[in-house]
């Protein structure tokens, strides 16, 4: 439905079609003669980056300072939604005080595998704790008047070729994993803008899919906000507007401006279509413009204390033999590891924050009054071990009553850009613990990263914190948790697999050329765990305290029911320690007779209360339709088969506490069920992990495309990769590889080096603002193919004045 038709018709064509293209890497244009000013906006998620180019000494980048909360990763552990939604206060504010509209985030991507290198800006393997938090997180930043871009929609779950690959998922899993958190934001929050991600889906890319952003988002959800591309991710601007696709951005430089108005003329788009664009932008702006400030003051000190609460409330605590935490102040403590001085407290890429100070564990552990010595260990920029520091540390830990070691992935392990290889640490890492576990028991490893880690040394000592990425204040989190002033709450929002090979898609991550096969469907996380039987190092939901719980007296208000109605239950959690804490109750659900493949259980709901020694609280909870539902391909929608259905209380998904049965009836029980035993067999026992094709087909419901590109023959979609057969486009890719990797300390693989060789050559021209021609990159692309190499180089050539002379410009705006 068009927007604001009194403002719309008052357009001319060409204000239109310049409307859905951004002004430059962060601004949209207005229309000054019809009251529509310029607005801003910037990346987020957990803090504010905005490039200021009058501020440019700045760092990184010309970033303005900002307060960096903890991450998703870390965040999500909380299992808190009015943590989120204080931390999106506290960045609607940073907004306000910048002249920000609109932050770009929040990321409920699945955490479909841990060795996806961006897992670190996403919440969970789980859609309703990822779409809890988002949604409560979205609320926080809109009711200071600042939108949010809810991203990346959708089934963008992996770096490797994102910009390029087709994810080949099955319906059922797309409603029920990887579009369920975004629904649960779009239905609960209503985010004035989402953001469309950079791969395909199905073979359509994610800009131009109409039933993604149509169909789906709006005509199902009710979504009534903007649909902005991600960052250089519009591969067709028509196709794109046809399919609702809203604003582009960075600018196309006009190249895509002039695409519209070819487009109009035409007849190719009709007019009609475009304002529905035109209209949604328009209200974006209007709405920007009723909150943006002349002044406004954001407390940064008052928002690193927040990010130090989040923080503290986020840490999960993995191991704690011989309750080794707190520790008493009277003991000596050597503390190893470069990390206790330089943290690693957020991940690199877009999410890049410029905080405004960063606490030590070193100094905040001396703060807290302790005995310490220090001891380096390792060196962060290298995985190599250094005997002479590791001999050193091992030295000053015989005579230590405990020893603390910070260890974890380091910025070359993880980060947007590129995916991981394996779940291990740095080599400097895990042999520093074994060294030391030699020579004192007496250890805490407190570890930073933002995903999972295999353990070889775990156990080798007794205690394990996770601290995930802190955020600024992560330290001085990390402090209050080892002195007990705080008692860690935090549950693991993911699996934490034994190694990366345990994982359920290990033999389809990252996939082919072309495409990824989402083989494992709705096997994911924990509900692949659990099905297949397999072992883990840590289950989804589990994390321990300084305290205990008894859970008791659960509750069913009906033990029979039809599905249209709600279910509510109750029981109490009782602190059974001597220290207060807080506690997550987490409710599953399992279907415990059904015709199709399901999980054992699924998350249905959870609650986390506070709780001092020998208090009882009541907990209750109210289940709908959705908690016993699957999505049903054979009607398009929910549907719940008639049946007795487990409801399952417990501490984590591996730790349950208490069980009452329910029997549910269905509002539609003559609907056809899937049933796929018969050509799929292996879904049902969760057998995945080496899953025929034609099992896999039967549940996709056609045939799988071709997993490898088969046409040679390059293109505007193509990337330096694809030509690295070819003779001059070999010598491009090994002079990239080679460039890359000396700036990358010789390490393979980094996110420079994953960038230049996989971003497809039309970005080349959407992310220069137009200074590389669409001319241009055909000479490139003839270039490289060897198709008329030097006519190639001559149509590159021709552009370079232009590009030169504008470069300086161009590089101040971003």
């Amino acid at each position: 439905m068009q927007k604001h038709a009194d403002i719309v018709k008052q357009m001319t064509r060409e204000q239109k079609a310049a409307l859905c293209d951004g002004k430059d890497f962060w601004n949209l244009k207005g229309v000054e003669a019809l009251g529509l000013s310029e607005i801003m906006v910037c990346d987020g998620p957990h803090g504010l980056r905005k490039h200021d180019s009058e501020r440019r000494k700045l760092i990184p980048g010309g970033s303005v300072p900002a307060v960096c909360f903890p991450p998703a990763c870390t965040s999500a552990c909380s299992w808190e939604p009015h943590l989120l939604r204080e931390m999106g206060e506290a960045l609607g504010d940073a907004c306000l005080s910048e002249g920000v509209s609109v932050l770009l985030g929040p990321g409920v991507n699945m955490k479909r595998s841990p060795l996806c290198g961006r897992n670190f800006e996403y919440f969970s393997e789980d859609p309703l704790l990822a779409g809890e938090l988002a949604a409560a997180f979205t609320q926080g930043v809109q009711s200071k008047g600042v939108g949010t871009s809810l991203k990346h929609f959708a089934a963008n779950n992996q770096e490797t070729r994102r910009m390029t690959v087709s994810a080949v998922v099955d319906e059922r899993a797309l409603r029920e994993i990887y579009l369920s958190a975004f629904e649960r934001v779009v239905k609960k929050s209503k985010p004035w803008t989402v953001m469309n991600a950079y791969n395909r889906l199905n073979g359509t890319h994610c800009s131009e899919n109409k039933d993604l952003q149509t169909d789906i988002l709006r005509g199902e959800w009710g979504f009534d906000g903007l649909v902005v591309s991600d960052w250089g991710a519009v591969n067709d601007r028509v196709a794109g507007i046809k399919a609702g696709n809203d604003l582009e951005m960075p600018s196309s430089g006009g190249e895509n401006t002039k695409r519209i108005l070819d487009a109009l003329n035409s007849g190719e788009l009709d007019e009609s279509e475009l304002d529905i664009c035109v209209g949604s932008i328009v209200d974006l702006i209007l709405k920007s413009q009723e909150s943006m400030k002349d002044s406004f003051f954001a407390d940064k000190d008052e928002q690193h204390k927040l990010a130090r609460k989040i923080a503290g409330r986020s840490m999960v605590l993995l191991k704690n033999d011989g309750a080794i935490l707190p520790i008493s102040k009277n003991k000596r403590l050597a503390v190893i590891g470069e990390m206790a001085v330089y943290p690693r407290f957020q991940g690199a890429g877009s999410s890049l924050i410029n905080p405004t100070k960063v606490d030590c564990a070193v100094d905040c552990l001396l703060d807290e009054g302790y005995d310490l010595k220090y001891y380096r260990g390792y060196n962060k920029n290298k995985d190599k071990v250094d005997t002479a520091l590791m001999f050193e540390a091992v030295t000053g830990a015989c005579s230590a009553d405990v020893v603390i070691i910070f260890a974890g992935l380091t910025e070359g392990y993880e980060s947007e850009g590129f995916d991981r290889r394996h779940m291990r640490m740095p080599r400097s890492h895990d042999e520093l613990i074994k060294a030391v576990a030699s020579v004192n028991k007496n250890i805490v490893v407190v570890l930073a990263g933002g995903a999972p880690v295999s353990m070889p040394w775990i156990d080798d000592v007794k205690g394990v914190l996770n601290s995930g990425l802190g955020g600024q204040a992560g330290a001085g989190a990390v402090a209050d948790i080892i002195c007990g002033r705080v008692n860690p709450s935090g549950k693991l929002a993911e699996t934490y697999p034994i190694c990366g090979n345990c994982a359920p898609c290990k033999n389809f991550f990252p996939g082919g050329d072309a495409t990824v096969e989402y083989r494992e469907s709705v096997y994911i996380g924990y509900r692949y765990y659990e099905r297949a039987g397999k072992k883990v190092r840590f289950p989804f939901g589990f994390g321990l305290s300084y305290t205990t719980f008894q859970y008791s007296g659960l509750t069913l208000n009906k033990t029979s029911m039809n599905d249209t109605d709600i279910l509510e239950l109750s029981f109490f959690v009782k602190n059974t320690g001597s220290a207060a804490g807080a506690e997550t109750a987490q409710i599953y659900v399992a279907d415990k007779e059904s015709t199709i493949h399901r999980p054992v259980k699924e998350l249905a709901a959870f609650m986390k209360v506070d709780l001092q020694p020998g208090e009882t609280k009541k907990i209750t909870i109210s289940l709908d339709k959705r908690a016993f539902a699957f999505y049903n391909v054979k009607i398009s929608d929910w549907h719940v088969e008639s049946g007795d259905f487990e409801i399952c209380v417990g501490s984590s998904a591996a730790d349950i506490h208490l069980c009452a049965t329910v029997n549910v009836k269905s509002s539609l029980p003559e609907a056809e069920i899937p049933d796929y035993r018969a050509s799929a067999p292996l879904y049902y026992t969760a057998d995945v992990k080496n899953l025929p094709a034609a099992q896999f087909e039967a549940v996709l419901g056609h045939k799988l495309p071709p997993s490898q590109k088969e046409n040679a023959r390059l293109d505007f979609t193509s990337n330096i990769e694809d030509a690295k057969d070819t003779k001059w486009g070999g010598r491009v890719n090994r002079a990239v590889i080679y460039v890359s990797r000396a700036a990358n300390k010789g390490e393979r693989g980094g996110m420079a080096e994953t960038l230049a060789l996989q971003t497809p050559i039309r970005n080349f021209v959407s992310m220069s603002g137009g200074l590389f021609s669409k001319k241009m990159a055909d000479g490139f692309i003839k270039f490289l193919s060897d198709d008329e190499p030097a006519k190639g180089v001559g149509m590159v050539a021709a552009g370079v004045p232009r590009l030169v002379k504008n470069l300086g410009g161009l590089l101040k705006k971003i």
